[in-house]
């Protein structure tokens, strides 16, 4: 309990806040244990795979380490506040840890070793051969504490090529393969800005670097050369015409002065869109309202086009508790399975492969509840909300074409 203002001191901040700490450290390392115990009780065993999207066994960590049952990580996952992501992640560092690195795990669970620390050391050693993980334990557990990760890398690598130089060469051939080039529309700013980040071939990134030199060249000089290059770069694909066609899914809520965009989960001004469908060679489209309310429904197992966009503008997300994947991403699913249950606007939600699979396979069920969300049960009677995503108003979506 806080103490009075007027009887703090120096000394009884510090003895409280050490307290404090402590326990959290205990706690963590509690946590991390129970995650091996979960795994103990939910070993994952062999199913049918011909069953189509069925439950498998996941190998969590590296080779010779405990699998687990795939239905079993979400319950965990919800139980600690963690997404099924992130819990399969924080399960298999766990089991990483105490079953291929007992040494780390031995000054872990004394409190000699940060939780956050040895993490880093699993999820580095998680690709090795059972050899090569002994061989990184062996030289990292006793100084883990002061490792910087790029040590923790170097010794991580020269066990590799010590253990399996085989695997090492496909890796570094297999490197190659990481060349990637995000735009990332799920965080635009307010201000209309997207980050885009990206690792591409030497030869490949010079010619990028032409084309977009050359480019911005041609644009407004009064501008400054960065904001010319970024315009050059979005412009990459307009082709000799310089039109390209882009579909913007805007949104207007009664009294709102803000414009939500669908496709980046953001909002933007009256004026950021004005400037959108006037720029030159923009052709704007306006599309029949959808009713968020209307119960749409067909005969068939897959819905409709429309059913769909419906479902995307009304629900904006995966239904499963803590699931941010857009719905636009997701399966249409059933609530109640078909054919009992029809192919209905009320009987569909967006849900994601993964928590698809938990509902269909794994003896998970949710009920939508006005006001609240979807009310999950999971297979041991624990329940979780997923409050609804605030609804957009009735309104049409806008097709942006430049």
């Amino acid at each position: 309990m806080n103490q009075q203002a007027g009887t703090l001191t120096p000394e009884s901040v510090l003895t409280a806040a050490q307290a404090r700490h402590r326990v959290a450290v205990e706690a963590e390392i509690d946590l991390l244990v129970l995650a091996t115990d979960w795994v103990v009780l939910h070993p994952g065993e062999q199913v049918d795979t011909s069953i189509e999207f069925g439950m498998r066994d996941l190998q969590i960590a590296g080779d010779g380490a405990p699998t687990i049952d795939e239905a079993a990580v979400a319950e965990f996952a919800l139980a600690v506040g963690k997404t099924t992501d992130a819990g399969r992640l924080f399960l298999g560092d766990a089991v990483e840890l105490r079953h291929r690195l007992p040494r780390l795990w031995a000054r872990v669970v004394a409190g000699e070793v940060a939780v956050w620390k040895a993490r880093k050391v699993a999820q580095a050693t998680t690709s090795l051969p059972p050899g090569a993980a002994a061989a990184v334990d062996q030289r990292l557990a006793w100084c883990a504490h002061r490792c910087s990760f790029a040590e923790i890398e170097r010794q991580v690598e020269k066990a590799r090529l010590e253990h399996d130089p085989d695997a090492a060469e496909q890796r570094r051939v297999a490197a190659l393969e990481r060349r990637r080039f995000d735009i990332d529309l799920d965080h635009a700013t307010p201000e209309g800005l997207v980050h885009v980040e990206g690792e591409l071939d030497l030869a490949d990134a010079v010619a990028l670097e032409e084309q977009i030199r050359a480019k911005a060249a041609t644009l407004d000089l009064d501008l400054p050369l960065k904001v010319r290059r970024s315009m050059a770069a979005g412009r990459l694909g307009a082709g000799d015409e310089d039109t390209t066609e882009v579909v913007v899914y805007a949104h207007v809520r009664p009294g709102q002065v803000s414009v939500d965009v669908d496709n980046t989960r953001s909002s933007i001004t009256p004026e950021h869109l004005k400037v959108w469908c006037q720029a030159a060679g923009t052709r704007v489209t306006v599309r029949p309202v959808i009713d968020l309310n209307a119960e749409l429904s067909t005969e068939t197992y897959r819905p409709t086009e429309l059913m769909k966009e419906q479902i995307g503008l009304r629900d904006r997300q995966c239904c499963f508790p803590g699931c941010t994947r857009p719905a636009r991403r997701c399966d249409a699913e059933h609530q109640v399975p078909w054919p009992e249950g029809p192919t209905a606007s009320s009987n569909l939600a967006p849900a994601c492969r993964t928590h698809h699979r938990l509902k269909t396979h794994a003896g998970w069920d949710y009920q939508r509840t006005a006001g609240v969300g979807f009310v999950w049960t999971t297979p041991m009677g624990r329940t979780y909300v997923s409050p609804f995503v605030t609804e957009p108003p009735l309104a049409p979506a806008a097709r942006h074409t430049r």
